[in-house]
């Protein structure tokens, strides 16, 4: 194949661009033959780039040039660094342009007494992953804003130590110390970040983002704080530039690959906390949303087989508008649209949403389940003097549960997994935490491996409970306990 000499060479190639960035609408526009491949990480890039599944990909040149560095082969090499220049802004709500009004203010003041040229060099100029935040005293007394990134990488926001860093995060503190504001960090998908802002569930983002006619309709960009360059980067032995020798991989031993996986992904920077409080998130949303679901299950299954023609429809529609909405669609609904004018955590809003979905399947277990139990049972147990209650409570919830065990076990499993979308709505579980981590180390085998585990471990876990129950609840087993210590 003939090697790419220059940008119109990637007319009808393979390119990789971050989803919902101007990137994409550029290559639509400029070269309408070219396949655009989507992606929300500059790692899953780099890895389809070496893996032959897009020929180029296009980034931020001072984030290409961070990616280069922390390859672990020296296979990536640059095609150009001028494929597109943009002025970047920080957005603000349109229902708030006083804060943008500030923040433009201090903006020209840090221009003008040398605090941005100091900034400039520390993130732009020099290399940006040796920079050091410096010390913002902030009596935090004020009015509290939510900044929202999507930590795409550095020069712009990445996390450091558990700590957020960064050219935009710096100005960003800067400018809460200069107006004694409190500023929360939360951490989203790039293509949430609009959404949430117009939807005023926070009240800036940042992160590196182009100013832009077709987003100004929908927020207010700040002035521009610097401008940003494109660069197209691809495999070297693909671009005319490199020889044939400096295109060529490094050999690098397995253990050791291994190894430097271990620590840059885990050890370095403490990025194993990132890990646990992923954790922690994921398995909370989890067990609070079957709870509710459960519990949400057992009324709508109630609804369902009431002779109440109402509660009968109710619990019909409740259960077709469940299961024919995607989990996504459904958590996005509920953060942007229904609680969009509340401050309501996203954890909560994680465990509602995934509660009212599990619900509904929960409920259809429980239906069938209890349906399938002979009603000669139900009859035998009133002619025993047993009321309706009694009957369903001793006689047949017991065996009901024997039967949905299995099914609920494996829904809870589907409930587990399907957390892994709530960075969304600015939830840092474990899937989000490797992609913090991802976009610091651009390594994507690591990462990826690491946490199918861990929702491996969690997965079994559960299943393990879920069986000790059934066990439990065998009224086999529990005559045959009996009986021995008869």
């Amino acid at each position: 194949t003939n090697k790419l000499t220059r940008l119109d060479d990637i007319a009808d190639k393979r390119v990789g661009v971050f989803t919902g960035t101007v990137h994409d609408a550029f290559v639509a526009g400029k070269y309408p033959q070219a396949k655009i491949m989507r992606y929300d990480s500059s790692a899953d890039m780099i890895m389809s780039i070496k893996s032959g599944k897009i020929d180029v990909a296009m980034l931020d040149v001072l984030t290409a040039r961070v990616a280069m560095k922390n390859i672990s082969n020296n296979e990536i090499g640059i095609l150009t660094d001028e494929a597109l220049s943009l002025p970047l802004g920080f957005g603000f709500n349109k229902n708030n342009p006083a804060l943008r009004d500030k923040f433009n203010s201090f903006l020209k003041e840090a221009r003008a007494d040398g605090t941005y040229d100091q900034m400039y060099e520390r993130w732009i100029v020099n290399d940006p992953e040796k920079a050091v935040m410096p010390d913002m005293e902030n009596s935090g007394t004020g009015e509290k804003i939510v900044l929202g990134v999507s930590v795409a990488d550095l020069p712009y926001v990445a996390v450091m130590n558990g700590q957020y860093v960064g050219f935009d995060i710096e100005m960003l503190k800067r400018f809460a110390a200069h107006e004694g504001l409190q500023v929360e960090i939360v951490t989203m998908e790039f293509t949430s970040l609009i959404p949430a802002l117009a939807s005023g569930k926070v009240d800036i983002i940042a992160d590196g983002i182009g100013i832009t006619e077709e987003r100004s309709k929908q927020i207010n960009f700040s002035d521009s704080y610097v401008d940003f360059r494109t660069a197209v980067i691809g495999l070297k032995k693909n671009i005319a530039s490199y020889s044939e020798q400096s295109g060529s991989p490094v050999a690098i031993p397995f253990l050791k690959n291994l190894s430097d996986s271990f620590y840059n992904n885990i050890i370095l920077e403490d990025r194993y906390l990132l890990i646990v409080d992923g954790l922690k998130i994921t398995a909370g949303i989890s067990l609070f949303a079957a709870l509710l679901g459960t519990l949400l299950g057992a009324l709508i299954c109630f609804m369902r087989m009431s002779k109440n023609k109402l509660l009968n429809n109710i619990a019909k529609f409740y259960i077709s508008i469940m299961r024919g909405t995607p989990v996504l669609v459904l958590l996005m609904i509920v953060f942007y649209v229904v609680f969009a004018s509340v401050n309501i955590s996203p954890v909560i809003v994680a465990i509602l949403a995934f509660g009212a979905n599990f619900g509904a399947y929960v409920s259809e277990m429980f239906r069938t389940s209890i349906e399938s139990i002979d009603r000669g049972q139900e009859e035998a147990g009133i002619a025993g003097g047993f009321t309706r209650i009694q009957t369903f409570l001793y006689i047949i919830m017991p065996q009901a549960l024997r039967q949905v065990l299995p099914v609920y076990k494996g829904e809870f499993i589907s409930l587990v997994k399907m957390t892994s979308i709530v960075g969304y709505i600015a939830v840092q579980d474990l899937t989000k935490a490797s992609d913090i981590i991802r976009s610091r180390t651009f390594d994507a085998f690591f990462p990826l491996i690491m946490v199918a585990v861990l929702y491996f471990i969690v997965s079994w876990s559960l299943a393990l409970a879920l069986d000790y129950i059934g066990v439990k609840i065998d009224p086999k087993r529990n005559r045959k306990t009996r009986r021995q210590q008869i």
